[in-house]
């Protein structure tokens, strides 16, 4: 379709300046604006391709082959190339912060999150939120919401659905934010007993697929509840973390922006934070080689908090603790195990110094430490905990 337009000219010297039409647009909610029930379909959608699937891999240092080995997850009956369960985390938390997060004062937990299809190149994943609960603790308080967001396909497939707890100030005499849209809303179809679609060529594909492209430690048969993994690696978090936020598109200013971030008071305040969800990106990388690299779904995660934030030059280390070992269900059961973990992030001090100098303190929940008479852990920086389903050795 061909459409000939007039030829542009200027015209700005000869419009009228009038203030009284200046708008300021606002993003993200205040306390009050959050309203149980309410329903947020995020703008935007993010469309996976190898390429990216590709960088944010190996930028955060994944060793297992699955998000790595074309050849390898074919072997294993995936169809393409999947996505890392961390990149679609960190995509679909992104593409909701406009809407559910972008005036926060902090992100409390991440809880029952749950990745229910493979992504893989070519899916366009959307993500919408609702409004589960709010809390309210007297006036001039920050109040709690919580939410819970789903990442959906083009096929209107639940790829991730999880829940998170956000700390929000009152608006008070601040300019309100964007409302929500009017019309008629979608379905939100939140899965209270969920089923994960694995491909159906998985067993079959795990009687026969090579071991040699894999490390040999880390079958089922190698991790014992109770034994401490202490991954050796740590990772220096440069001022990468600008470009790496844009590129997942999370629009929070704190992260980027200089500005917003010293106007801040608090432990918040100064440079940009790192966003949290690449700091566990990168403790799950470094960790990835000891742990999870014959790993053939990551189930989820749960009770999941940044216990300090990240800055560029902080150097970050992981540890793992083996919660539980249990047979996978269905045709998986004589194949692979369901591990439950403990996974902990520290900065600034190796995974090992942190070991011996805070002992089984590193392993107890920062927020029960106060109960506990125990004092809280500056240098830990995150904890969750995660459920992989990990090959046998067979």
């Amino acid at each position: 379709m061909a459409i000939k337009f007039s030829a542009q000219t200027e015209l700005a010297p000869g419009t009228e300046i009038n203030l009284d039409k200046v708008r300021h647009p606002q993003y993200g909610r205040y306390l009050e604006e959050y309203v149980p029930g309410q329903l947020f379909v995020h703008p935007r959608g993010f469309s996976f391709t190898q390429s990216n699937i590709d960088f944010f891999s190996r930028t955060y240092m994944q060793c297992n082959p699955l998000y790595l080995d074309l050849e390898y997850a074919k072997a294993h009956g995936f169809e393409k190339l999947p996505a890392s369960p961390q990149m679609v985390f960190n995509v679909v938390l992104s593409l909701g912060v406009q809407n559910d997060s972008e005036k926060v004062i902090a992100n409390l937990g991440y809880y029952h999150a749950q990745f229910l299809n493979p992504v893989y190149p070519g899916d366009t994943v959307r993500a919408m939120t609702m409004v589960v609960d709010r809390k309210e603790r007297g006036a001039d308080k920050p109040g709690i919401v919580t939410i819970r967001t789903l990442g959906v396909n083009q096929k209107d497939q639940v790829v991730l659905q999880y829940e998170r707890k956000l700390m929000v100030a009152y608006r008070g005499d601040r300019m309100p934010t964007v409302p929500v849209a009017d019309g008629e809303l979608p379905a939100f179809p939140w899965q209270e007993d969920a089923s994960v679609n694995l491909p159906d060529g998985l067993p079959t594909a795990l009687r026969h697929v090579p071991k040699s492209v894999t490390g040999w430690n880390t079958y089922a048969e190698d991790f014992t509840p109770g034994d401490v993994i202490v991954h050796n690696n740590g990772r220096t978090i440069s001022d990468e973390h600008f470009a790496l936020t844009y590129q997942v598109g999370n629009t929070h200013p704190l992260h980027y922006d200089k500005v917003f971030s010293q106007s801040l008071s608090g432990p918040m305040s100064g440079n940009p934070i790192v966003y949290g969800g690449l700091v566990y990106a990168w403790l799950e990388g470094l960790a990835s080689r000891d742990l999870s690299e014959n790993a053939i779904w990551e189930l989820g995660f749960t009770e999941g908090y940044h216990t300090q934030p990240a800055f560029a030059g902080d150097t970050v280390f992981g540890l793992t603790r083996i919660l539980q070992v249990e047979d996978a269900p269905g045709d998986l059961k004589d194949l692979a195990s369901v591990v439950s973990l403990q996974f902990i992030g520290v900065k600034n001090i190796t995974a090992a110094a942190a070991l011996e100098q805070h002992g089984g303190d590193l392993f107890i929940k920062e927020n029960d430490k106060k109960a506990l008479g125990k004092s809280k852990i500056s240098d830990k920086i995150f904890e969750i905990e995660r459920r992989l389903v990990i090959k046998k050795r067979g």
